[in-house]
């Protein structure tokens, strides 16, 4: 470290210059990051959703429609007319309407009278068109907003809504979502630190270190295939909500030293004094971030390999850029030094060490029954109901209201056995919410030959190895009636048919259930077993990582489980993310107030060493905690997104939760096992009261 800091300080100017180049870049990479909306494409390869999209893609050419186009006081040849239109704006790669089904000329030819209603129904009723498309991935948002521009010219009302609509929305507020965010939780972030510095320039210093490392995390995004909308949008906010405070430890430890050196030397102690309790804190968080990577659910690696380099740029950049530019800056910094702000909390200690055994008793009581609760949470694993307030929830509304609920199933079986084929259509409208099939034998004949219709209609249903069946459901997308109904119809399906590919929005939230239930497990368990070596490896303690990871694995629970006791329902992704990111960052907490313990225990007795610690540490505590807290209550505030906001509001309830165990549980906890800690820690080096010697008779 001695040599590290020495380069780094003599060569100040060019770390600067080398630092401000590799943001500059970033920025200019940063613009050109894929981002992906689409959380489908997430499923592992072998899904049996992900297989049927692939087989419509490669066998039919086209992908199951993502949109519906309501066109209101229409006739039939105004409605083929728009329908054209609609086919030939860019990013649109398929349109279905009743001539699809029928074959132009004959919808033309035939009174609409003589047509089969059910399948009317689905298209045309009342006047009014509805016009099924497919949007291909990443094309969403401008066409969308070139389908709306051409809608505009219809007299009466039009509607566009369902999964393209929702993907575009989202597209169009994730760049203005993480602006508002950041335009609240810069100035909160500013008065914080200004609250708790003694310098006006030093909360500047500390955000100018976190966001290059934040600039360059995003900009090197390029460089993999595509990000994630939700990475993309609460990524940023949580490497600086998270990372902040590995500025704070090393600044708060350079203005120590500035009162016996001059700034270099004392930046030199600063490094060497801070960097191993920085490197804890980022190497506890890293373990949490890379749970993440076991998921099989390939949204979950994607955030977490986002965050696990975010919070090592981070990790670089105070222990690199930040000296450099605390030197640089030290003028500025020395003229503008003002009074504390916020009281001595010293005194704070005491007080608390008062009232910790009964928060003691009260975790015990309650663990057990937030684990048990937070267990039986029942998740939600699509965008959920999309609000009125905006466009798409408007025209969502619209659209049932003239053709009702509408959740299509696309089920494929191998071609050729129309008598199999006629006999599983027969029987997939006879499973509850099933309103209609749409099938070559149901809309053409299983006594006519396929070579005998148009060849469009043909190529409707049939690819040289598979049949395409269309099932039209009244249910929600997700739900115990979707997932049953899923269920059902899959087992219809393998009355008939040894091999078949069920795929739609319900069938892929389906598979989604299946995969997260296994993947929950998996990275609950990968991040306590990360977190509790990273511990291990730091105090070279047994104990102390139990006792530290029991804190806040009770804060997780009891966040988690108020769901439970509210009759709540939380998006998966906020669940496998907060188990993670809760214990990841706020153990530093519990190891910034373990580690000053575990010092003052070597001069002090144990009491005394906690209150010292307590009162010497109570204020970067809060500040970290208030921090990560506000930025996860401003993610509530400010997204649109369902997900994103739960995952905002389990944050900040959760980084509060936390620091209530620590500051209030954990000072008993390391009192009341101080003879363990010491029993099953390597060089703990405590002090222990001296043995009288026997008096002489």
């Amino acid at each position: 470290m001695k040599f590290l800091s020495n380069a780094i300080l003599s060569h100040r100017k060019f770390v600067l210059i080398l630092f401000c180049a590799l943001a500059a870049v970033s920025i200019l990479f940063g613009a050109l990051v894929e981002v992906n909306y689409k959380i489908a494409d997430y499923l592992p390869d072998d899904a049996q959703s992900t297989t049927a999209i692939r087989i419509m893609r490669d066998e039919f050419g086209k992908e199951l429609p993502n949109a519906r186009v309501l066109i209101t006081d229409v006739t039939v040849n105004e409605a083929l007319s728009y329908s054209d239109r609609i086919a030939a704006i860019a990013g649109v790669s398929s349109v279905s309407w009743l001539d699809d089904l029928t074959g132009r000329s004959t919808l033309l030819s035939v009174p609409i009278a003589f047509m089969d209603q059910t399948i009317l129904d689905q298209y045309y009723k009342n006047g009014d068109a509805l016009i099924q498309i497919a949007i291909e991935n990443g094309s969403e948002k401008d066409a969308v907003a070139d389908i709306r521009a051409l809608l505009k010219t219809h007299p009466s009302e039009t509607a566009v809504s369902g999964e393209a609509a929702e993907t575009a929305m989202a597209q169009e507020m994730s760049v203005s979502e993480v602006r508002n965010a950041m335009i609240i939780l810069l100035p909160v972030i500013i008065l914080i630190l200004i609250l708790t510095t003694q310098s006006w320039i030093e909360p500047l210093l500390f955000l100018f270190s976190i966001g290059m490392a934040v600039i360059i995390n995003m900009g090197t995004n390029v460089f993999f295939e595509k990000t994630s909308f939700i990475t993309q949008a609460i990524s940023p906010v949580l490497q600086l909500a998270v990372s902040l405070d590995y500025a704070i430890f090393l600044l708060h430890s350079f203005s120590d030293f500035r009162s016996e050196h001059e700034p270099k030397t004392a930046m030199k102690l600063a490094m060497k004094k801070s960097v191993s309790a920085i490197a804890a804190s980022a190497a506890t968080t890293v373990f949490g971030f890379l749970a993440l990577l076991f998921m099989r659910f390939d949204l979950g690696p994607d955030l977490g390999l986002n965050l696990v380099k975010g919070i090592l740029l981070s990790f670089v950049s105070v222990m690199v850029f930040l000296p450099a530019l605390t030197l640089a800056c030290i003028n500025l910094i020395d003229k503008t030094k003002h009074r504390k702000l916020i009281p001595n909390l010293k005194g704070t200690g005491k007080r608390l060490t008062k009232i910790s055994m009964p928060f003691l008793i009260l975790a015990v009581l309650i663990a057990v029954p937030c684990y048990l609760a937070q267990s039986k949470i029942e998740f939600s694993y699509g965008m959920g109901d999309i609000t009125q307030a905006t466009r798409a929830g408007r025209d969502a509304a619209l659209i049932e209201q003239r053709f009702g609920k509408e959740n299509a199933l696309v089920l494929l079986v191998p071609v050729g056995d129309t008598g199999a084929e006629t006999l599983l259509c027969k029987a997939l409208t006879d499973v509850p919410h099933v309103t209609g099939v749409s099938s070559y034998v149901s809309s053409v004949g299983s006594t006519i030959p396929s070579g005998y219709p148009e060849p469009d209609i043909t190529d409707q249903f049939y690819s040289e190895k598979f049949a395409r069946i269309v099932l039209y459901t009244d249910m929600n997308a997700e739900g115990p009636d979707a997932f049953e109904t899923v269920e059902r119809v899959s087992d219809t399906a393998g009355a008939y048919y040894d091999t078949y590919y069920l795929s739609g929005q319900s069938a892929v939230l389906y598979d989604m259930k299946n995969i997260v239930s296994s993947d929950t497990k998996t990275v609950n368990l990968v991040a306590v077993i990360g977190i509790l070596l990273a511990l291990l490896l730091t105090y070279r303690s047994f104990s102390l990582p139990l006792l530290l990871v029991f804190l806040i694995e009770t804060a997780i629970w009891l966040n988690l489980s108020l769901a439970y006791f509210s009759d709540q329902s939380y998006n998966f992704i906020g669940y496998l993310v907060i188990s993670t990111v809760q214990l990841g960052s706020t153990v530093d907490y519990a190891i910034l107030l373990s580690d000053r313990y575990l010092g003052n225990r070597k001069k002090l007795a144990k009491k005394e060493a906690m209150c010292k610690a307590l009162g010497d540490n109570i204020t970067a505590i809060l500040t970290s905690a208030v921090i990560l807290a506000t930025a996860g209550f401003t993610l509530a505030l400010t997204s649109s997104n369902r997900i994103i906001s739960e995952l905002g509001l389990l944050l900040g309830r959760g980084t509060l939760f936390s620091l209530l165990m620590v500051i209030c549980v954990l000072p008993v906890l390391l009192t009341l096992f101080d003879r363990v800690i010491e029993k099953t820690t390597l060089k703990n080096g405590f002090r222990r009261k001296k043995i009288s010697p026997p008096k002489p008779e």
